[in-house]
């Protein structure tokens, strides 16, 4: 289910370059009718569920008590149905908020006092940020907007966003809707755009966010494979070091309300049949509060397209009884009271689903009577496309644009030297952003006469997008001869800026000097001209970093994307995936971006020996360690961490934020299986001008600096642990210990 939100009213100010501004008219707020227990309502106003000062699970059991089997069931499907007889409407349970409230998801009308809201960058671009106060802030925004729009009765309140599959393979065409390709960086994104959504009171969802699709969900059709169809053959070990941890992250740190099941199968097992998946993973091992949903039919799907079952009820029992809560679809509304009648279900099982599911209900307020007299009652229009909002969309699609290449430098333009910029590429008309005409030819005059030449190319939807992965990584239909003809007859510089979810071989720009500088803006949102704009001009100093490699388009040569393994196999020259563990050459590696400044680094103080305690008083010789690495479980864990305190001096004479990375190279010895560098923590600053910044780094150990092995086993490996940060190399030496945390 893709995602697009549908931006504010806008108009096009040419003459500002690419200016988008939105203009949005509000009215009156119109309050929305009460979901359920409404104060008017003599016949429900009094029984237990809608008494708001009972404890939550006492108030679901009592209503689950009080529904027949036909009602209940009539509650499975994200279409679910109204219990008149207890004052309870319909709700769609489907609505999307991938980076801002869309319209994608049936939950979620525009029209009247809301005709639009605030349209942030795509998430491949906001990740580039590598800055999680932002996910957070945009979560903030986007969840008030959808409850103003609840208030009105023209939302919903549960979210299914956002989507924290790992971006494995670079022609993935749902990639864009990603955090990028490092597991971590997935993970935080996630867990810091849920705190936004969801707010931070334990007991009361201000919208509930979902963490989808679980999991190895990274094809939609390549090469006669679909999502629908394909069986994704996954190693224990790239469960555990891949796939499982923006997921673990997003319920463990995120607290998320809900998780979506795949439609793909996982080693033989449809996902939204796997109790091992669901039930005990989800569900059990990282404790999910709030409720288990399938991908839009996919129920369906795994019965008539993958048959894995023989009839359609047994089909709706293995679902219901692996974990999943809530169809997105009729199937399970269709076929689940049947399946309790021939005895593949029990009434119980059903109970066990609506727990979960009118839990977050009630969580959300929706049990509560009049939205009005509820904490968020408050919002409405006004507080739609508010001026903030849509300067936090703004700085957003700043943050996010990479430079890649500025040679000279030639960036930043000059408004003196640069009076007359040519504005040439498929993506240079914002009303028609992303749908290109690849086969259009430029005007070489334009470029001639100009000061300066800004080419926009790149991908569109109809190159990339959810069913649509790509063949490979050029430049589509001309374009790479259209930017050699313009930038050999341009009078000035020739800048190129892309437009795309995923990586595409630029090869031919980054080696021509007649190119002077290269920008990747992703897909950058309402406010993507005046980014674009303000990095070109100086307005701003670029600071986003690449969340995905960049690849020559020959990587694809031996990467069939139905091979799921991450680590390379040298025996057939497959050659491993993401920048934990392919060594090949690159067009940009991940974490690439310039600056209009330099950054430099310096470890101020860190440990250089670390004590791992082990659990039980375990010594060497024990089945603790074996490799010389600890079992996680065997360790003790819990305030682990290494504390580094980094210098960041700005020896430019432009003020600039600055992206640290830190990656962590574990010991020569950990084996062949290990990543050979992994980012283990990352923050954003600020640093003026010939001005210096201390910035502490906390990194767990247990979480960080552990690697999984063959068996999918999790171990701290002993020994000397290299730290990356900038151009700085800090050596940490992990030492097993039964008398507790040593740090030198």
């Amino acid at each position: 289910m893709a995602s697009t939100p549908m931006p504010c009213p806008s108009f096009i100010n040419i003459v500002s370059f690419l200016l988008l501004l939105c203009l949005c008219h509000h009215t009156g707020m119109a309050a929305g009718e009460s979901f359920a227990c409404d104060l008017k309502d003599a016949t429900t106003n009094g029984l237990p569920f809608c008494r708001v000062n009972l404890p939550l699970g006492d108030r679901v059991r009592d209503l689950i008590g009080r529904l027949t089997l036909q009602e209940k069931v009539r509650l499975l499907g994200d279409i679910a149905a109204a219990v008149p007889r207890f004052g309870i409407k319909g709700y769609e349970w489907w609505s999307e908020a991938l980076h801002g409230v869309s319209n994608v998801g049936p939950g979620t009308k525009f029209g009247g006092d809301f005709p639009g809201a605030t349209s942030f960058p795509q998430v491949i671009t906001t990740a580039a940020s590598f800055n999680a106060s932002l996910w957070e802030a945009i979560g903030r925004v986007v969840s008030d907007e959808a409850r103003a729009m609840y208030n009105a009765g023209t939302g919903g309140l549960t979210y299914w966003s956002p989507n924290v599959n790992v971006f494995r393979d670079p022609r993935w065409g749902r990639g864009q809707e990603t955090p990028g390709e490092d597991p971590v960086l997935v993970g935080r994104y996630a867990a810091s755009y849920v705190r936004g959504l969801q707010g931070t009171d334990g007991n009361r969802l201000k919208v509930a966010a979902c963490c989808k699709h679980f999991t190895a969900y990274d094809l939609d059709n390549w090469n006669g494979v679909d999502r629908f169809h394909f069986d994704a053959k996954v190693s224990k070990q790239d469960i555990e070091d891949t796939f499982d941890v923006p997921f673990r992250m997003c319920v463990k740190e995120g607290r998320v309300a809900s998780v979506m099941c795949s439609y793909n199968q996982v080693n033989g097992v449809p996902t939204c049949a796997d109790p091992n998946l669901l039930k005990k993973t989800v569900r059990g091992q990282w404790r999910l509060d709030g409720y288990i949903v399938s991908d839009c039919d996919s129920v369906g799907v795994f019965y008539d397209n993958q048959h894995y079952t023989s009839t359609p009820e047994e089909a709706a029992a293995d679902a219901i009884r692996a974990g999943l809560d809530l169809d997105c679809g009729p199937f399970l509304g269709i076929h689940t009271e049947n399946a309790v009648k021939r005895g593949l279900l029990k009434e119980v099982d059903v109970n066990s689903a609506l727990l979960n599911t009118l839990t977050v209900q009630m969580r959300l307020g929706m049990f509560d009577g009049e939205p009005s007299a509820q904490p968020y009652g408050n919002l409405g229009p006004r507080d739609v496309c508010t001026p903030a909002n849509q300067e936090l969309a703004l700085e957003a699609a700043r943050q996010g644009i990479v430079l890649l290449k500025n040679h000279g430098p030639s960036l930043p333009l000059s408004g003196r030297r640069h009076r007359t910029v040519a504005v040439i590429g498929p993506n240079s008309d914002v009303t028609v952003t992303m749908i290109g005409n690849y086969a259009g030819v430029a005007s070489i005059n334009a470029a001639s006469q100009a000061d300066a030449t800004v080419l926009v190319m790149g991908l569109d939807q109809s190159i990339e997008a959810e069913t649509r992965d790509r063949a490979g990584l050029l430049l589509p239909g001309r374009q790479q001869d259209l930017v050699s003809k313009v930038a050999a007859a341009s009078k000035g510089p020739t800048i190129l800026v892309l437009m795309s979810g995923g990586p595409i071989d630029v090869t031919f720009a980054n080696n021509d000097p007649r190119i002077a500088a290269i920008l990747w803006a992703g897909y950058p949102g309402q406010a993507g001209g005046t980014a674009i704009a303000d990095v070109l001009f100086g307005t701003t100093n670029p600071g986003g970093k690449l969340p995905m490699t960049w690849y020559p388009d020959q990587y694809l040569s031996n990467l069939p994307m139905t091979n799921m393994a991450m680590r390379p196999t040298h025996s057939t020259g497959y050659p491993g995936r993401t920048y934990r563990f392919y060594k090949g050459p690159v067009v940009y590696p991940f974490g690439h971006g310039l600056s209009y400044t330099n950054f430099v680094h310096t470890v101020a103080s860190a440990p250089t020996t670390v004590a791992v305690p082990l659990a039980g008083h375990r010594n060497s010789n024990s089945t603790t360690i074996s490799g010389k690495a600890i079992r996680v479980t065997h360790a003790k864990c819990n305030k682990l961490s290494i504390s580094v305190h980094v210098d960041v001096k700005n020896v430019g004479s432009k003020d600039g934020s600055h992206t640290l990375l830190v990656f962590s190279t574990p010991p020569g010895g950990s084996g062949h299986w290990a990543p050979h560098k992994q980012l283990v923590a990352f923050e954003k600053i600020h640093v003026p001008a010939r001005a210096q910044q201390r910035i502490q780094i906390n990194i767990h150990v247990c979480k960080f600096l552990s690697v999984v092995d063959r068996s999918g086993i999790r171990r701290i490996p002993m020994g000397e642990h290299s730290l990356h940060i900038g151009g700085v190399k800090h050596s940490v030496s992990l030492q097993a210990s039964t008398l507790g945390v040593i740090k030198s």
